[in-house]
């Protein structure tokens, strides 16, 4: 089954060659030139896209302008996985991106092999291994929903992208146990561990301000210092 991708980069030649490198993947890639052009398509009915590939520097606005725009729309599309290519190599850059909602980040140039291998990383769905026939995991007031990928808490739809979401089943379906970025990152991404990556911290920061009601002062999600995270079994007790 061949899966849309977006591309919004302004570098015509680059997007051909993954256009043609993606294809026989089972990928189409759609190129758009700019924000607003990718916007446009995005929103367009009959058009649905499985992930955006965002530039970071776009002639017509900051890839991160757009990379909050885009987790502003409203559902479905603002759970679109994004994986944001930029010329920066700058880590500041890399951890605001995923702040603002990135899924992963890739700094140029790229082998189209490590970009195809991010992709599918970020594409991939880690198997539910809650109770059989559940379809909403409840912990207090939150509830992860795992049919329809959404999250509530007291009943409120809270905004998280697609790694985010697949972070909180891995965490929540381990209740109680203490997880390593190790463990975190292989149940997420099924990818090896590297021991410089500390794109988790990020995300499990972005998970707090989401679902805590104190997100300086954690009570789901709790750190263990030396060891990793754990999702807490009893909340709002």
């Amino acid at each position: 089954m061949v899966q849309h991708v977006l591309m919004i980069e302004d570098d015509e030649r680059l997007a051909g060659m993954l256009a043609a490198y993606l294809a026989p993947h089972g990928f189409a890639l759609r190129h758009a030139a700019s924000a607003r052009e990718g916007l446009a398509l995005l929103q367009q009915d009959g058009a649905p896209f499985a992930l955006v590939l965002l530039d970071l520097m776009l002639p017509d606005a900051d890839g991160l302008d757009v990379c909050r725009q885009l987790r502003a729309l409203a559902p479905p599309l603002r759970s679109i996985p994004i994986v944001m290519l930029t010329a920066k190599g700058d880590p500041f850059d890399r951890v605001l991106g995923l702040e603002i909602g990135a899924d992963d980040y890739l700094p140029k140039p790229f082998e189209p092999r490590e970009l195809l291998a991010r992709v599918r990383a970020v594409l991939r769905r880690p198997p539910l291994a809650g109770e059989a026939g559940a379809e909403v995991l409840r912990f207090g007031r939150l509830d992860i929903d795992l049919g329809a990928r959404a999250v509530r808490v007291d009943g409120q739809a809270r905004v998280l992208t697609a790694y985010q979401f697949d972070l909180l089943v891995a965490l929540a379906e381990r209740a109680g146990r203490v997880l390593s970025r190790e463990q975190l990152i292989d149940a997420v991404k099924g990818a090896a561990f590297d021991p410089f990556d500390r794109s988790v911290d990020v995300h499990i920061g972005r998970l707090r301000a989401a679902i805590e009601d104190d997100p300086r002062q954690p009570r789901r999600i709790i750190t263990v210092r030396g060891a990793g995270y754990v999702f807490a079994k009893v909340q709002d007790a």
